[in-house]
């Protein structure tokens, strides 16, 4: 059983690296070519210092963690498929099937190996690629601008004992101070209490203040009395850091599985929307075991005959199997945003309906024929 498990492992790792390899390097030469618009660009923290080659390659490299994770699941079909049709192809899986390689024990060989390629897929998107794509953004910010979130910059809330604050930060600079910073004070009966304006300042999370600086403050007391304030350091008591703050401005595919967790019990405790982030945190959890599904969807591939149709039109009907299940994955997250469905159940729905197909084609192909 060793030796069974050795070949047909190495045969489909060989594989899988191979494609995947393929994919990442394709994808990496688009975005090398989408950078070549920002060449020659100044710095902005960093005199005389302008973005070159060097500075593009860092970028895309920085990409390729995110690129590998989106690509995991359509490259463990791809290359299970090529790995399984040639074992096929060449008898060598028929002999292994005369030696005693079972149906059951086949489908156990595979999901084995799809549960390595899961946990990889979720230590790549879990904590290489959230990190890589923070640093890819913060270079990109030093060359093009601080990271805002398109013309609003990031909205967020605060809610205290007798007050809430609705807070606004048009834009995080590289070194990660904070630029163009409102507050819209309310208090318990929802009327505005005072609105604060400040030019730039930094999150002190140990001390859990934000520090404002250059700050205008207009306090409304009673019902009429306007009073303004000018300060030159102002430190407003908050429980938002800044790893908040990030994950309003990042997409919320590129932040980690805790992150998203957090960040969406924030927005319920401060009765905000969590719908977008609550489907993307369950997509977090359920996307990984798309590779249990795509190595049990190429399972039957193994089992097919090739005298009539060669290898490439298998691996090509593999890649429209791959490139479905994307696509069914995306629509589903937007559908269940916009309809209101529950979170995992948008989440998980694809993964279950291919699985569910994959199982039924191979009870129909593998055990009854």
């Amino acid at each position: 059983m060793r030796t069974v498990r050795s070949l047909i492992y190495g045969e489909v790792l060989a594989a899988v690296a191979f494609v995947l390899l393929g994919f990442v390097a394709l994808f990496a030469f688009f975005d090398l070519i989408d950078e070549l618009r920002a060449l020659g660009r100044p710095s902005l923290l960093r005199e005389g210092q302008r973005y070159g080659w060097a500075e593009a390659l860092l970028f895309v490299g920085l990409s390729v963690p995110s690129r590998l994770y989106e690509l995991m699941p359509i490259a463990v079909l791809i290359g299970t498929v090529y790995a399984l049709a040639r074992l096929a192809q060449g008898s060598e899986f028929t002999v292994l099937r005369v030696s005693g390689l079972g149906p059951w024990r086949a489908l156990r060989l595979a999901l084995v190996l799809g549960a390595l390629f899961t946990l990889l897929t979720f230590a790549v998107g879990d904590y290489l690629a959230p990190a890589a794509t923070r640093q890819a953004q913060l270079v990109k910010a030093e060359y093009r601008g601080a990271l805002s979130l398109r013309q609003t910059g990031a909205w967020l809330r605060e809610r205290h004992a007798d007050s809430h604050a609705a807070v606004n930060v048009r834009a995080v600079e590289p070194d990660g101070s904070l630029r163009g910073v409102r507050l819209f004070v309310f208090g318990a009966d929802g009327h505005i209490r005072a609105t604060v304006q400040a030019a730039r300042g930094r999150i002190d999370d140990t001390a859990g203040v934000w520090r404002l600086h250059d700050v205008h403050i207009t306090r409304l007391v009673g019902t009429e009395q306007i009073r303004l304030e000018q300060q030159t350091q102002w430190d407003w008591p908050s429980t938002l850091t800044l790893d908040m703050l990030h994950a309003a401005l990042l997409k919320p595919e590129r932040m980690r599985t805790l992150e998203l967790w957090q960040y969406v019990r924030h927005l319920q405790a401060n009765s905000q929307s969590a719908q977008r982030y609550e489907i993307e945190f369950w997509r977090k959890l359920f996307y990984p075991l798309s590779c249990l599904v795509m190595v049990t969807l190429a399972l039957p591939f193994a089992y097919l005959h090739f005298r009539q149709s060669g290898l490439s039109a298998y691996v090509f009907a593999g890649i429209l199997i791959g490139v479905s299940f994307v696509l069914v994955n995306a629509v589903f997250g937007h559908i269940g945003n916009l309809q209101g469905w529950s979170p995992w159940l948008a989440a998980a729905a694809p993964s279950a309906l291919y699985w569910a197909v994959s199982l039924a084609v191979f009870a129909w192909r593998v055990l009854r024929r």
